[in-house]
């Protein structure tokens, strides 16, 4: 087959238009997910304390809240049509087990939060205080929910529990009520979750953060007395508060996101080597920073080009000892291959494991787990230094300060962005990655398993997944243009402390705040 061939075939086609919009719909989920608490949290200051400049920080942040969510919503339905159309081979065998979250998710989680999204918005002035602070919550807590059951759909492809195998349809079923029970405790979900949840807190806290501390600065370096009065009593404590924010989130992110790596050193032992640059089985295995070709199979004699490599720590991330053995790409392929063809059920459908390669692509997921590091590090250092600049009381005028805080405020998207590139690109050639332990038992849900290639729709030709794949893409592109310039009309247009914002005894909101 030729390259272009193969560029244009509708299994490629099919693999980039999901990656695109995944990718860019992932860019709303996090700060829906981590603005909708932080929103909430302002107004629940206001409300106990009946400091105004809380309320400010509310309506400020909850327009940009509202703007992220419905593009979110947008962007997100194109991703359940295309399950049905470029994947209905996949669709088709685990459709038993993949759609009862899917469903669950929209007919609770997604109508609980866009319910209370809609009353917190026009319930400005209608609404008591309490009530409204109340919709705002359950907003928050709908937009969580709805991440657990979409996570979970995506853990069980990651780490098939609670199906089993029938030959005779050759599709998943699920295993009873114990089957549901099992995916939603899949121990996968836990760690992708939390996970997933603090990287959130720290992309809200982040542009929080960011925002705040370029206003903080910018006022108080131009806006004369009255300036420097509304950086220390509003900007100051709102920044502040992000930052917290952003420092809980980010120590969530790093220890969630180590003990999940541990996790997939057990499941999903091939993505791991990979990602640590690891060719054979190594005690002690050090970690690589930068790598330049991949790991070979079999006796090629090719080695990757490897710069500064730190003896153990690969093996200390993944089993807490500098000395532990870690299990290395020549050797993952060969047992891999050992366990695929002691499964009858395999061999019927798959043929000969021997002659698949069940490398992932080596470089994505090398680069693509590190640039996840690098980028979220940006946030960190937004914290460190704009609580030192702002410790004990005090508002920095620093230039720098502000425009490293605006220029931090993309850095952790483009890190959650790299985590999802890392997660299902790592997982390949799988559409849905074998039970390790289950293969190694002889259970049934061993036989619970997809390769990529056997998931994409028979019945739709390239051209058509092309075609729609353009055309999404033009869409989303224009969809990030006006995303971008909302959010910055409504960041440049700021708080303004002097107006009115008292919604008691109102009987119309304040449509400015009413989007």
């Amino acid at each position: 087959m030729t390259l272009a061939q193969t560029a244009f075939d509708a299994l490629t086609l099919g693999r980039w238009q999901f990656g695109i919009t995944t990718v860019y719909h992932f860019l709303q989920v996090p700060l829906t997910i981590g603005l909708s608490l932080l929103v909430a949290i302002m107004q629940t200051i206001w409300h106990k304390t009946g400091k105004e400049a809380w309320l400010h920080a509310t309506r400020f942040f909850g327009k940009i809240f509202l703007i992220n969510f419905a593009l979110g919503v947008a962007t997100g339905i194109v991703q359940e049509f295309q399950f049905g159309m470029n994947w209905s081979e996949y669709s088709r065998f685990v459709g038993d087990i993949f759609g009862a979250p899917l469903a669950v998710e929209a007919l609770l989680a997604f109508f609980l939060e866009s319910t209370f999204i809609g009353l917190w918005i026009f319930g400005w002035g209608r609404l008591s205080k309490r009530v409204h602070l109340l919709c705002i919550w359950l907003a928050a807590i709908g937009t969580s929910v709805s991440a657990l059951w979409i996570l979970g759909a995506n853990s069980w492809m990651q780490h098939p529990v609670g199906a089993v195998y029938n030959p005779e349809t050759g599709r998943a079923e699920l295993d009873g009520v114990t089957g549901f029970l099992d995916v939603i405790f899949n121990p996968v979900l836990v760690w992708e979750y939390t996970h997933v949840i603090t990287s959130a807190w720290m992309i809200a806290g982040t542009l929080v953060a960011g925002l705040a501390l370029w206003w903080m600065t910018r006022a108080a370096r131009e806006g004369g007395e009255a300036g420097k009065a509304e950086a220390r009593d509003m900007w100051r404590p709102v920044a502040r508060f992000g930052m917290l924010v952003t420092i809980i989130g980010g120590l969530g992110t790093a220890a969630t996101g180590h003990f999940q790596g541990q996790e997939l050193v057990e499941l999903q032992p091939m993505k791991m080597a990979v990602a640590e640059g690891i060719c054979v089985d190594t005690e002690g295995a050090a970690f690589t920073v930068a790598q330049f070709g991949g790991c070979p199979l079999g006796d090629s004699g090719q080695t990757p080009t490897k710069f500064i490599e730190i003896p153990g720590v690969a093996s200390f991330m993944s089993h807490n000892s500098f000395t532990a053995p870690a299990a290395g790409v020549m050797q993952e392929q060969e047992r891999m291959v050992e366990l695929l063809n002691s499964n009858e059920d395999f061999v019927a459908t798959y043929g000969d494991a021997a002659q698949y390669d069940f490398r992932p692509p080596q470089m994505a997921t090398f680069w693509s787990f590190r640039l996840m590091m690098a980028f979220g590090a940006f946030s960190a250092l937004l914290a460190a230094w704009g609580l030192w600049a702002t410790r004990k009381g005090q508002v920095s005028q620093s230039k720098a300060l502000g425009t490293f805080a605006l220029w931090s405020i993309p850095m952790p998207f483009i890190a959650a962005s790299f985590g999802w590139i890392f997660t299902e690109m790592g997982r390949q050639p799988w559409v849905v990655h074998p039970n390790i332990a289950g293969l190694q038992s002889g259970d049934p849900v061993g036989s619970v398993l997809m390769m990529t290639d056997f998931g994409v729709s028979t019945h739709v030709p390239a051209w058509q997944v092309g075609a729609t794949m353009v055309l999404f893409t033009l869409l989303y592109g224009v969809l990030g243009v006006i995303w971008v310039l909302l959010i910055k009309r409504y960041a440049q247009e700021g708080i303004h402390p002097n107006k009115s914002t008292s919604t008691e005894g109102s009987d119309t909101a304040d449509l400015s705040f009413g989007y």
